[in-house]
């Protein structure tokens, strides 16, 4: 049945992906815009290009079928998916205000599951129950692992091309660096197109579930992941510049060698992560790429003061949004 709420949470989940794409575009054109490969504005253009070029291809949903599954069927209502998306939301703003890459995938996880716990907590039950906890630890896991497999993919692709790079006059390898960043920026757009657009997905075909205007997660219409993939690609268009500068400069100086490296292992692992249905984060896959370019040249080539500052957020999205998701649900279940 469709109802009012039902609606709002459409258009909030479509809100979120914008966010999403204008909060994480610096991890598709950070390298391409700090190299000078691109401008900033048709840098955008570029990723938002390739991340609703995904549509195309990523067509089995393995990743929104994860995120639709994060909070088990008994526990969801339209005041939990929107209490959900309104701690995601709130989190992602108050990241890409202060220039802070935190990862989209995990606010909209945390928040989800931190309304499902606490409207257990409503119901008598014990808010763990209201989890599933495999999918849950499995995306969990990946706040870890991504950025290094990110960083080690990045590492022997830097170590391959700065050997194959020795027999080329440097001004010819430059140019072909730039080239190649163009195409390991597109397809690292194109990786986080296909991985995060389906995050949005994966909420708006529960909300549907639970109003029981589909029967299940198959029957997904067709408007919803053509929604998703265009929201998303017009929210990177917007840009993200704070999160940009945080990522191109501040925790490693990139060449456009080291960005064809770092957007290369990032997309790889993107796609690893996407075939197994597994929500990475993009955020956190291309810094660890970054780090990994930076190792290469010398460990102190890190800004690791930077990076132990993002640690923290990564490290803090999930619980934080989580809260924010469980007082949200509460003060509708008690106040409004």
């Amino acid at each position: 049945m469709i109802t009012t709420l039902l609606v709002v949470v459409i258009v909030l989940a479509i809100a979120f992906d914008y966010i999403n794409g204008f909060h994480d575009a610096a991890n598709s054109i950070a390298t391409v815009v700090s190299t000078k490969v691109l401008t900033p504005f048709m840098a955008v253009l570029w990723a938002a290009l390739f991340n609703f070029a995904a549509y195309f291809y990523f067509t089995d949903h393995k990743v929104a079928n994860t995120i639709a599954k994060t909070v088990l069927e008994q526990y969801i209502t339209l005041e939990v998916i929107f209490a959900g998306l309104v701690a995601a939301i709130s989190w992602n703003l108050f990241t890409w205000y202060y220039g802070i890459p935190s990862s989209s995938s995990h606010t909209l996880i945390g928040g989800f599951a931190g309304s499902g716990m606490a409207y257990a907590l409503i119901l008598g039950a014990n808010p763990l129950e209201a989890i599933n906890i495999s999918a849950t630890l499995k995306i969990i896991s990946f706040i870890v692992l991504a950025p290094v497999i990110g960083m080690t993919i990045s590492i022997i692709i830097t170590l391959i091309i700065i050997n194959l790079a020795k027999k080329s006059r440097p001004s010819v390898a430059e140019k072909w660096f730039k080239i190649g960043q163009l195409i390991s920026s597109a397809a690292l757009s194109f990786a986080h197109g296909g991985n995060d657009a389906q995050k949005v997905m994966g909420v708006i075909a529960t909300a549907l579930i639970a109003q029981q205007v589909i029967p299940n997660f198959e029957a997904m219409p067709a408007w919803v992941p053509l929604s998703c993939y265009v929201a998303i690609a017009a929210g990177t268009m917007s840009g993200g510049w704070k999160i940009v500068k945080t990522m191109g400069t501040k925790i490693t100086k990139v060449t456009p060698l080291e960005g064809v490296s770092a957007e290369t292992a990032g997309a790889i692992t993107l796609g690893i992560t996407e075939h197994f249905g597994i929500p990475a984060s993009t955020t956190h896959t291309i810094t660890g790429s970054i780090i990994g370019v930076g190792v290469v040249k010398r460990v102190s080539a890190v800004r690791w003061g930077v990076t132990i500052s993002l640690l923290w957020a990564w490290v803090l999205t999930i619980p934080v949004s989580a809260v924010l998701g469980g007082v949200t649900l509460a003060i509708i279940h008690y106040i409004l």
